[in-house]
């Protein structure tokens, strides 16, 4: 859509990636806001009115209050959101407004109702916010370095701890399981200035589901997938990094898996480019797996190989725009900021992930991720 064209949304911007993108404040309830030629309006609380006109000041702030009031006064009733939005567009001689695809299905019926035109925008309400700018890179720069932080953390309490009986690792004379590692990480992701939300600590078997949170205890000599992506309380904006490690050593299949990965990113990085698919950049890697005799399908009903896509766009949202996956049309452009995240698992063996985050640009890709790469620890 054009930023000629009325652009209504009524969501909160704790929760909605578009709304704190177009307002750049945390409100944690849903408010109005309208764009309308060009010019953006908010209409929230007057709890939220003041701390609004400090710090979105680029958007006209509006008592909500103060509209619904003024209806009553001349209808006789309270007004409801519907009744304050077509009012504010009766003032500016509007009766159509286009809306995100996540836009509350009552709340457009209502304003049909009052012969408001609803359109649901076709693509993205906010297409630039693919492309991070110099400010933008900084923010993300700046989450990743949290989510390292959480992972040098995670780490060095595996570093720290004993093999037991069993092969069960110990922390300070108990065993260690995934959620108090997983304690461990998210309190240093909070102390840096993040909000860690499902970090990953998933070890052996656990790993070959690539969403599994992990859980109970973790073992020596398998190996540890860690994927840690908290957001910035600060900016809203995301990082996001998995590392696989060992506590103990690992067997052979598991090094030469290890190292099969480690190169799959270089390659996938290394052909991350402005102008190429996504999807090339997964087929590459794809190929060098499976040439090197990694095969991908299902066994005994269960899928296992590199199943998922090679990568994501990163910002306010931990998944976004672009998609670099087998049959993703998205084409890589200067700006985008997205995951490289191959991965291997059989359940044999156990699952390897090795995630960055890198910045495309018009030559190649640019690391925005620093950890060290090492799988026995």
């Amino acid at each position: 859509m054009t930023r000629d064209e009325t652009l209504l949304m009524v969501a909160d911007s704790e929760r909605d990636a578009n709304m704190l993108y177009a307002v750049r404040m945390f409100v944690p309830d849903a408010f109005i806001y309208l764009r309308i030629n060009g010019r953006p309006m908010i209409v929230l609380s007057d709890l939220e009115l003041g701390r609004a006109r400090k710090q979105a000041k680029h958007c006209r702030a509006v008592s909500f209050s103060s509209v619904a009031q003024k209806l009553q006064r001349e209808n006789g009733k309270k007004a409801n959101s519907a009744e304050v939005i077509k009012s504010l567009l009766k003032e500016k001689r509007r009766s159509k407004v286009f809306v995100p695809a996540n836009f509350p299905h009552g709340l457009a019926r209502q304003l049909r109702q009052l012969d408001i035109k609803v359109k649901v925008a076709k693509g993205a309400v906010f297409p630039e916010r693919e492309f991070k700018n110099p400010k933008e890179i900084k923010c993300v720069s700046a989450a990743l370095m949290m989510a390292e932080v959480g992972l040098a953390e995670g780490i060095q309490a595996l570093k720290s701890s004993k093999i037991g009986k069993g092969g069960v690792l110990l922390y300070h004379g108990v065993p260690l399981t995934a959620e108090k590692l997983r304690s461990i990480i998210d309190i240093a992701i909070i102390q840096a200035g993040g909000i860690a939300s499902h970090t990953i600590v998933a070890c052996g078997k656990q790993g070959c589901d690539p969403h599994e949170r992990g859980y109970g205890p973790l073992k020596a000599n398998q190996p540890i997938i860690l994927d840690v992506f908290p957001k910035s309380q600060r900016t809203g904006y995301y990082g996001d990094i998995t590392r696989t490690v060992v506590k103990g050593r690992a067997s052979e299949p598991l090094r030469q898996m290890f190292d099969t990965v480690v190169r799959g990113q270089e390659l996938a990085i290394s052909k991350v480019k402005a102008g190429v698919k996504g999807a090339v950049v997964h087929q590459a890697v794809q190929k060098l797996f499976e040439d090197a005799g990694y095969k991908t399908g299902r066994v005994r009903g269960r899928v296992q190989g590199f199943f998922h896509g090679i990568g994501h766009g990163l910002g306010l949202e931990v998944h976004e725009a672009p998609r670099l996956a087998a049959n993703s049309e998205d084409v890589l452009k200067t700006g985008h900021i997205v995951t490289i995240e191959p991965g291997l698992y059989y359940p044999e063996i156990g699952g390897i992930r090795m995630e960055d985050d890198v910045l495309v640009t018009r030559n190649g890709a640019r690391n925005l991720t620093k950890f060290e790469k090492v799988l026995e620890v």
